[in-house]
């Protein structure tokens, strides 16, 4: 999720929520994190990523996917747009 959406949305609830429910929701969020914080993510074994790596490189022979070149412009484009969303705000 973008910054500006996010800023978007924390905008919204402030302008919506009272405080006591600004706390509640705050109290709960921290408490996802704090949980989801301790799950680590458990390392790819190496024929995990040999599998990957196979996909990766029959989808790019068959022409699926986007080149990085093309992602890269893509995203340069969309971080412009939120910027210029937000000149104008």
């Amino acid at each position: 999720m973008s910054t500006a959406t996010l800023q978007g949305l924390l905008d919204y609830l402030t302008d919506t929520l009272s405080t006591s429910n600004m706390l509640w929701l705050s109290e709960r969020l921290t408490d996802y994190a704090r949980k989801n914080e301790k799950q680590q993510l458990k390392p790819y074994t190496m024929d995990e990523i040999r599998a990957r790596m196979e996909i990766a490189e029959s989808e790019s022979a068959a022409g699926l996917g986007i080149d990085s070149e093309d992602m890269i412009r893509e995203l340069e484009t969309e971080f412009a747009q939120e910027d210029m969303k937000k000149t104008n705000q």
